[in-house]
């Protein structure tokens, strides 16, 4: 298992997209640089993209995510490295996307993100075990966004009543 530097990083293309443009060198708790990384670029993304548009490019990333996962993985010698953080800021993106534009909404989304993310309850864990290659380190992620949309959409609903 090779750990990633910044010549690692600017090696590739592949590498810099997998490493979430840096955020995965930290050399503590680099998912979760990787997602507050995704928290302070959102804003960029969602001024700049009207919401079909965003969607659009979160599959197009998320497709992207799939090949530089892989190929960043074999590089680095483990298929879900820890540096590897795009399968964080993608999906991260995504909850964001759907989340109220507040503070208190965010910092929630990112905590529950992170939980699910680091908890892998089923069927994350299930895809992070099962499912190899790019495609299962970025599907595990998608499925823990689904659980913090759906934890959110709950608590939203329940805040409204």
């Amino acid at each position: 298992m090779r750990r990633p530097d910044l010549q690692f990083l600017f090696a590739h293309p592949t590498h810099f997209i997998a490493l979430g443009f840096g955020a995965g060198l930290s050399p503590v708790g680099p998912g979760t640089a990787g997602t507050l990384a995704a928290w302070l670029l959102f804003p960029l993304l969602s001024t700049a993209l009207p919401e079909p548009m965003l969607l659009l490019f979160l599959l197009t990333a998320f497709v992207l995510g799939i090949f530089a996962a892989d190929r960043t993985g074999k590089a680095l010698g483990v298929s879900d490295h820890g540096a590897i953080v795009w399968d964080e800021m993608v999906p991260f993106w995504l909850v964001l996307a759907f989340t109220p534009a507040t503070l208190g909404w965010q910092a929630a989304a990112f905590v529950l993100f992170r939980f699910f993310d680091i908890v892998k309850p089923q069927p994350v864990g299930w895809a992070d075990s099962k499912v190899k290659g790019g495609f299962g380190v970025m599907l595990d992620d998608v499925i823990a966004a689904g659980y913090t949309l759906l934890v959110l959409a709950i608590a939203v609903r329940l805040l409204e009543a």
